[in-house]
């Protein structure tokens, strides 16, 4: 590995048309702005490098690591490519991220399957709030919800999440993915209703910060939260944020250097 030797290297895939060619003239822009400020040279040679990478190889060459991954006690996630051969006891759930965050691979995702497979009882209500692929939301309707609300702030990531509602067999009328910001919108946040038995957030922390005093207006009384995404070092800083909410810490699991934890809203 040996990457602590080497330089620091940040690699960002740009679109080939005039919104990529903004982007890289930022690059370029601030990249001379550190540089003139570097009287020391610190931040090392501070120079850019271009390549090409063609659609076939961004769109598919990825696909070859997703394999069928067992999560919790009942759960297979699988890509569509992939059969489910030899899982004939588990809840298959296939999914295709494309772009958007979630195939159950990343420790996060699935801390945040383990405690949604350990806490929700059947016919229960559930909002997935950041829900990238759509991955918790369906999981949690093939585990039994009466229904669930997707959403992110990506509207390439609520198509997804449709799409892979679509792909599970989802009942339309029980699952809805929707687009929006509910830390800034509060119409849009009002438009997502109330009264649901379990919320969960697999997003990061700041995000989860800003999040916290939302969360008990979307739960009914000893309704459910469920966070995810938290590097350790911000463990105690995100949890204390949701307790001082008047959430109750049920459980918290651990990942190598990850985070989820389970909580009770006592109204």
């Amino acid at each position: 590995m040996q990457l602590s030797d080497g330089e620091t290297v940040i690699t960002a895939y740009l679109p080939e048309n005039a919104q990529g060619l903004d982007y890289l003239e930022s690059v370029k822009s601030e990249l001379a702005a550190l540089k003139s400020r570097d009287e020391n040279g610190l931040f090392g040679r501070l120079e850019y490098e271009l390549a090409n990478v063609t659609e076939e190889d961004w769109a598919n060459n990825w696909k070859q690591y997703f394999k069928p991954i067992a999560v919790g006690e009942r759960l297979l996630i699988k890509p569509s490519w992939e059969d489910a051969k030899g899982w004939e006891d588990k809840t298959v759930l296939e999914i295709d991220p494309a772009a958007s965050f979630g195939t159950g691979q990343h420790n996060t995702t699935r801390l945040c399957l383990e405690l949604i497979e350990k806490n929700l009882e059947k016919g229960e209500r559930l909002l997935d709030l950041g829900c990238g692929s759509g991955i918790l939301s369906i999981a949690a309707l093939l585990l039994g919800a009466q229904s669930a609300a997707a959403v992110d702030i990506d509207a390439n990531s609520v198509k997804i999440a449709a799409e892979n509602a679509e792909k599970n067999h989802i009942d339309i009328q029980h699952y809805k993915a929707v687009c929006g910001n509910v830390i800034d919108d509060g119409a849009f946040r009002e438009s997502l209703g109330s009264g649901y038995d379990m919320v969960c957030a697999n997003i990061v922390a700041d995000v989860l910060l800003a999040m916290a005093p939302l969360f008990p207006g979307f739960l009914k009384a000893g309704g459910k939260l469920i966070i995810s995404g938290i590097i350790d070092s911000r463990k105690d800083e995100v949890i204390d944020a949701v307790k001082a909410q008047g959430f109750e810490l049920c459980e918290i699991k651990t990942l190598e250097d990850w985070t989820a934890a389970s909580f009770i809203w006592r109204n």
